[in-house]
């Protein structure tokens, strides 16, 4: 990566922590994936219950594989026949890993859900949430995050999961209300009510969509 992108990315990441800060949550800064991953090992206690949602981000530094061969009680809803009982289970979970459809330099994280499984649990639940971001997602404001999350993020899941919405045929938002829409629900995580539950970890590279 060329080392004015790196300087940049390291300078936006300790504005986005101290706006994270100032929202009762925790933000650090990981200079690529394999020091991501070691820090979200740091902050997940072994034998913990932990679960996900469709994260990209946290399977791209390579924290699935690390769960999965690890001494932790990993919930992998890809190896549940009852997808319902892996969802149900997030919010009695220890660790909750999740990535943002997008944020904001100032610390507001934006999301985006069709079955608001993940996001409810974002929202509530889970005793600790730990948010995988890359640099690629960090947007001016709030305006700008949305816009990314229905303009970037909604079309390219909508195509990853074969669904038929105007916007996987477009590559931009129509503000639809198909049936198989993914934009059902909007989480806005402006402040967390409890000091240490949301912690994210901003990793110097391109992660996820």
């Amino acid at each position: 990566m060329d080392q004015n992108i790196i300087k940049r990315n390291e300078l936006l990441a300790q504005k986005v922590i101290e706006g994270l800060k100032s929202r009762n949550m925790t933000g650090y800064y990981a200079a690529d994936k394999d020091e991501a991953l070691a820090k979200a090992l740091e902050l997940i206690p072994e034998e913990s219950s932990v679960t996900m949602g469709g994260a990209m981000s946290a399977r791209e530094i390579g924290l699935v594989d690390a769960l999965n061969t690890g001494i932790y009680n990993f919930i992998d809803r890809d190896k549940y026949e009852d997808k319902r009982a892996a969802m149900l289970a997030a919010y009695d979970a220890d660790v909750y890993l999740a990535s943002a459809n997008a944020m904001t330099e100032d610390g507001i994280l934006i999301n985006i859900d069709g079955n608001a499984n993940r996001v409810s649990a974002i929202a509530q639940g889970p005793k600790k949430v730990i948010f995988i971001v890359g640099m690629n997602k960090v947007c001016n404001d709030v305006d700008a995050a949305m816009k990314r999350a229905r303009n970037v993020a909604a079309p390219i899941n909508a195509q990853r999961f074969g669904l038929s919405t105007p916007c996987s045929k477009t590559g931009s938002c129509m503000n639809c209300k198909s049936p198989d829409t993914i934009c059902c629900q909007i989480l806005i995580t402006r402040f967390s009510k409890h000091k240490d539950r949301i912690h994210v970890i901003l990793v110097n590279d391109s992660l996820g969509f």
